[in-house]
């Protein structure tokens, strides 16, 4: 019996029947192949499709602005200034009025200026009137017999009663007991004040005392 014959009579092929066919079918494909009875086809170029972005319309050039050329200036002379002095036309028979006098005005005096009076200047404190009776300074005795003298000069503010308020040294002698003997003395005296007009007023006076051995 075929192997490739199926059972009950030979009604149809066998699934390992089959297999087999192919199998051989398939053997014999790779052996023809191997023997180059059958060309591969050659391998199918691939072509590559990139899509590009349409182009952007280019922006229409903009037009050059150009300066208008200044105009040149035309220089022209000014004009020179004319002065036409028409002539005064006067009638022939035309009569010349006379001129009119000077008409005079009263002048007017000044009006007198017064001036302010004067202030009147302050008088000094008076200390040598003889109604005063002002006593001398005592020349101190230490003094005489070491021979010292000399000129004190006292500066004396005079109240407006004619007392003495401060006794101050100016000037001194050199030797500090006639100074002092001058000090002492001037303020036991009696002054003639000063005086603004009518009126008493308190004011400075200078009082020089004088030591002298001389004497």
């Amino acid at each position: 019996m075929n192997a490739m014959t199926a059972p009950h009579g030979g009604r149809g092929v066998s699934r390992a029947g089959l297999a087999v066919v192919v199998a051989l079918h398939l053997l014999a494909f790779w052996a023809l192949l191997r023997m180059g009875v059958f060309p591969l086809p050659a391998p199918l170029a691939l072509l590559e499709v990139s899509l590009l972005a349409p182009p952007l319309p280019e922006a229409p050039p903009k037009p050059a602005i150009v300066p208008p050329k200044p105009r040149p200036v035309e220089k022209r002379p000014a004009p020179r200034p004319v002065c036409e002095t028409a002539p005064l036309a006067l009638p022939v028979d035309a009569p010349v009025a006379a001129a009119a006098p000077p008409v005079e005005l009263p002048t007017v005096p000044p009006e007198p200026t017064f001036a302010p009076p004067a202030s009147p200047a302050p008088t000094q404190p008076r200390f040598d009137a003889d109604y005063l009776d002002n006593p001398r300074p005592v020349y101190p005795a230490l003094a005489r017999r070491l021979g010292e003298q000399g000129r004190v000069l006292l500066r004396v503010r005079v109240a407006a009663d004619g007392l003495p308020l401060d006794v101050e040294l100016q000037t001194g002698s050199g030797s500090p007991r006639l100074d002092q003997a001058a000090i002492d003395t001037v303020r036991r005296w009696k002054f003639v004040p000063a005086r603004l007009g009518g009126e008493a007023i308190v004011a400075t006076v200078l009082v020089p005392i004088v030591f002298s051995l001389k004497d």
